[in-house]
């Protein structure tokens, strides 16, 4: 570590050193380190006031410090404020009189370059509230003509370059040393405004060493640090002068330097900060000729005391700062809250709105006029009436005894109102370190009033909430929080005191609300006040979604949720606003857009829809959404793209592309582009995993393309191709892999059989797929009745040879414990062969029909959760087919034979029949016409009585002899055999049907004729 030589020590100081040099001898016994650390915290404090460039050392959200800020610009009027803060942040600082505060300044990337990927998306957030000093200085330079505000701290890229991702050896995280979330509560939603970002700030001023924090929370009698920092450093600063402000925020932040431990990593970054911050005011008044008494340098109290060689005007280092990486940056300010502050930088629960009510407290003690930018939204605008009253020209500003203006003239132009300007620029510094540290604890006399009023209030709070509280509470609150006080030797109750004593008087065993007691103390005390972004001051994609939603007729910037009802039948105009609605569900949070009433599906859209819109609460996403585009549709192409084209990307995500593409974009551009995707990462996959989705899809995307379009896409034609050949490749291989689940080769199946006839037009063989069937061989039961099923469909299994193959299963002892497997994989096979369900029933109706209770019962089970599991989805389709096949009433199941236990009605045997057979022809001439004509015969009919013999034989039975193939044809159609006699010519031609009875009667039967 490179630090600065020994500057010579001023007189001012002299005392003080001599007697912490006297307390170190008398307690360490001698020279030693003890005596280093408190002599050199004095040459810090020495040395950061002799700068002739003056140091304003704060602390963030620290009451004291922006009531010193207020006090020190009316003073001082400095014409340069330099301010630690990200200097590529300082364009978005005149939006802040858009928004209502609290809201956090923002640096997003969203796609980086010269960053581990798994960083992405990049973010960075400055919170700001109005009782903070950074704002104080901000409203300061905005608004005064002539001032000029510089941001010096590194940039946002640099924050990211600097990262070490983990804690410095021997150091601790705020967040994991501050005491006492607050219990008994879920996390408020308001915690998580800022999301993932890194959180940077103005003075981050806490103790580093565990041991150090641990002993003086401890002797302070405090729970956390946020207590201590309170009442003993927030408290006694409130009401002291410029000077003593800055030497005791010197020492302090001297002190918390040389006890960090380690001195590692984050000590590095730490100085690297402060070199380049003084590099860039180096810079600025190389560069402007300003004077340095003219400037003002806000940081925090951590950086004020720097031992670098950077340090002040007069720094000797130099310190190269590194470029930039090529990541693009996008700024804009989103919404914040005290609980978000309080959650991103460890600070115990309450604490900023406490800081808030404190600040609103010490205005109106002190009479100090604070800076507010001017049209500041959630402010009120004094009147010039008012305004004229309280500060009228003839009245002299009045001068407290230290010397300093707490209510300067209305025109700031006219300087400090009387007394000298303290600070560098008037002379050597006076010890007041001295006098400060002797004086004794400044004992607050009881505000009996005020402490009255937070217990009624904190009473009637908890009734609200649902606590039994009464009036003898409010006493037993007013009362326990004095004891408290006094057991901490304070004799005013502070608000952690009062919390304390309202939770253990009125919080019982449960929390019968939302909230518990600690969480309503902190409401009651200052509430968790929640920032917003002004219309102005919202990206160009955020104003967009406000106006394209301006027929809704809804103030959606305010929190809350918002009922948005939507008839496009009556008002066409809203189908844009629809449009917009089902975007923002696809891009925004959950909670952002809710749809109540109405669907968008393929091929389908709704004509009235209902949703919940809460765009307020989900500011900072929509805000987001503007770094990625200017507008809702190309940030969703955006990320359409991103998602098919990632390394990562799987068939059914590309698909899932697709639809939304298809949903939400409408045209067939980017949705063809997304579907030759989807056919390459399906060539590139060697699994099935995502079988079942890339199903469901497919068969989604033809059904719409079928009913919407003339022709199928090219690209989906060709996918049924290529996923006909890959999924007949992997068939057998996910047959017999244990990875494999029964429900994805089920997809592939399903893929195949319904897929079918459209690859076979295309060109496809399905001999391919009855070789893959044929190639399976798997040892899983589930898979085994999976194969049985498609060999039914194939056609090389009867379905009556299942049937027996699954009484075989149940007559074998040792394959019924694993028969309910077989029963998931006949389940699964619904998918494919939905045909199979009259056989589901039948096998699972045949195993509790033939198995005993002392086999059942055990089993029943592992079937149950089996099938609730595996198949729950197709489940369905079993009950309605259980539903057509058994009965409807409970009286016809005794009496009901199930349809496969069914024996067939035997026919009766034929008699032989009398030579009459040949009636039936003359009976239907029609048909014999009919058939005569078909076959090229123009014969007509003979006499039925008429002679039989010789040539005058009948020419129609002779028919039949002349075309005997169609004769054996019919009777093996119709189940009749038999064999033809040998014709005579003088038989007469009835003697036909005499001599085929059978093939006769099936006719005669075939035409309803006896």
């Amino acid at each position: 570590m490179s630090t600065t030589s020994e500057t010579p020590t001023s007189a001012s100081f002299a005392a003080l050193r001599g007697q912490l040099h006297e307390a170190a001898a008398e307690f360490a016994g001698g020279q030693d380190a003890l005596e280093g650390i408190l002599l050199g915290m004095v040459d810090d404090v020495d040395r950061a006031v002799a700068e002739p460039l003056e140091i304003f050392p704060v602390c963030h959200h620290s009451p004291a410090s922006a009531l010193a800020m207020a006090r020190r610009l009316r003073e001082k009027q400095p014409k340069v404020v330099y301010l630690e803060l990200c200097e590529d942040m300082a364009p978005l600082l005149t939006e802040l009189r858009n928004c209502r505060l609290p809201v956090a300044v923002q640096a997003f990337a969203s796609e980086i370059d010269g960053f581990p990927p798994d960083w992405a998306p990049l973010s960075v957030v400055a919170p700001i509230t109005e009782a903070s000093a950074e704002y104080q200085a901000i409203a300061y330079a905005l608004d005064t003509p002539g001032v000029e505000l510089v941001l010096v701290d590194r940039s946002s890229d640099h924050v990211f370059q600097w990262d070490t991702r983990q804690p410095a050896d021997g150091e601790t995280h705020p967040a994991e040393t501050e005491a006492e979330p607050a219990s008994g509560a879920e996390a408020e939603p308001e915690a998580a405004l800022h999301g993932e970002a890194v959180g940077v700030e103005i003075g981050d001023l806490r103790p580093r060493f565990a041991e150090l924090e641990e002993h003086l929370l401890r002797h302070g009698k405090v729970r956390h640090w946020s207590e201590w920092w309170h009442q003993y450093v927030e408290v006694p600063l409130g009401d002291s002068d410029h000077d003593t402000y800055r030497q005791v925020m010197f020492l302090i932040g001297s002190l918390f330097r040389r006890l960090a431990p380690g001195r590692g990593e984050r000590v590095r970054v730490d100085e690297d900060r402060e070199r380049y911050m003084w590099t860039r005011m180096r810079e600025h008044l190389a560069a402007t000729g300003t004077d340095p008494a003219d400037c003002l340098y806000v940081c925090g109290a951590f950086h004020a005391a720097s031992r670098v060689d950077e340090f002040g005007v007069h720094g000797t280092g130099d310190f190269a700062v590194s470029p930039r990486t090529a990541t693009t940056w996008q700024y804009g300010l989103i919404p914040s809250s005290h609980a978000a502050i309080e959650a991103q930088f460890g600070l115990a629960s309450g604490s900023v709105s406490i800081a808030a009510t404190e600040w609103a407290k010490n205005l109106k003690r002190t009479r100090v006029k604070p800076y507010r930018l001017e049209g500041q939204s959630g402010t009120k605008k004094p009147s010039a009436r008012k305004a004229a009253a309280k500060t009228p020209a003839a009245t002299p500003t009045p001068v407290p005894a230290s010397g300093l203006a707490t209510d300067p003239a209305a025109d700031p132009a006219a300087g400090p109102a009387s007394g000298p300007v303290a600070g560098p620029a008037s002379g050597p510094a006076e010890d007041r370190l001295s006098g400060f540290l002797r004086q004794p604890p400044v004992l607050h006399t009881l505000d009996e009033a005020e402490l009255l009023g937070w217990s009624v209030d904190i009473v009637r709070a908890a009734r609200r909430s649902g606590y039994l509280a009464s009036t003898a509470d409010a006493i037993a609150v007013f009362e326990t929080s004095i004891l408290l006080a006094a057991m901490r030797d304070r004799a005013k109750p502070t608000p952690y005191d009062f919390q304390d004593a309202a939770v253990t008087c009125i919080e019982k065993d449960t929390v019968p609300g939302r909230r518990d007691v600690r969480r309503l103390v902190e409401i009651m005390m200052g509430g968790d006040r929640i920032g917003q972004v002004g219309y102005d001051a919202l990206p160009p994609l955020a104003r967009d979604v406000h106006d394209r939603l301006a027929p809704l007729e809804l103030n959606l910037q305010q929190r809350g949720v918002r009922r948005a009802l939507l008839d496009m039948a009556s008002r066409p105009e809203l189908r844009a606003c629809s449009d917009v609605l089902w975007m923002l569900r696809r891009l925004l949070p959950p909670g952002a857009a809710r749809p109540v009433m109405g669907e968008r599906r393929l091929g389908e859209r709704s004509i009235q829809e209902s949703w919940d819109l809460s765009l307020g609460t989900h500011q900072r996403a929509l805000i987001e959404l503007g770094y990625e585009g200017v507008s809702l549709e190309q940030v969703l192409e955006q990320r359409l793209r991103r998602a098919a084209y990632g390394p990562q990307a799987t068939t059914a995500e590309v698909l899932a592309a697709v639809e939304d593409a298809t949903l939400y974009l409408g045209g067939r551009r980017l949705a063809d582009e997304l579907g030759t995707r989807a056919l390459e990462v399906l060539a590139g996959e060697r699994t099935v995993d995502g079988a079942p989705a890339v199903l469901r899809r497919v068969r989604g995307l033809l059904a719409y393309y079928r009913t919407s379009e003339p022709v199928l896409p090219p690209w989906i034609e060709s996918f049924v191709r290529a996923g006909y050949a890959h999924y007949c490749t992997l068939l057998p291989t996910a047959f017999r892999d244990e990875d494999a689940t029964v429900g994805q080769v089920a997809a592939m199946l399903g893929f195949l059989f319904s897929m079918e006839s459209l690859a076979l037009s295309l060109g496809c063989d399905r001999t391919q797929l009855e070789l893959a069937v044929a190639q399976s061989h798997p040892n899983d039961p589930a898979k085994t009745a999976l194969l049985w099923a498609a060999q039914v469909q194939l056609g090389t299994l009867s379905r009556g040879e299942l049937r027996g193959r699954c009484d075989e299963l149940l007559g074998n002892p040792l394959v019924v414990p694993s028969y309910p497997r077989y029963l998931s994989g006949f389940v699964h096979a619904l998918e494919p062969v939905p045909g199979l369900a009259d056989v589901v029933v039948e096998a699972v109706s045949n195993a509790f029909g033939r198995l005993p209770d002392p086999v059942l019962l055990p089993w029943l089970p592992t079937l149950i959760t089996t099938l609730r599991s595996n198949a729950a989805d197709l489940a369905p389709l079993i009950v309605r087919e259980a539903g057509r096949i058994f009965p409807a009433r409970l009286a016809a199941l005794d009496a009901w034979v199930p349809p496969w236990r069914a024996q067939p009605v035997a026919r009766a045997p034929l008699a032989a029949p009398a030579p009459r057979g040949a009636v039936l022809l003359p009976l239907h001439p029609e048909t014999c016409d009919a058939l005569a004509d078909l076959l090229g015969r123009t014969d007509g009919w003979a006499p039925a009585d008429g002679p039989a013999t010789g040539a005058t034989a009948p020419a129609g039975a002779a028919l039949l002899f002349t075309h005997r193939a169609t004769c054996d044809a019919v009777a093996d159609l119709l189940g009749c055999g038999g064999a033809w006699t040998p014709v005579v010519p003088a038989h007469p031609a009835s003697s036909l049907t005499a001599r085929h009875p059978a093939t006769a009667h099936a006719v005669a039967a075939l035409f309803a004729t006896p």
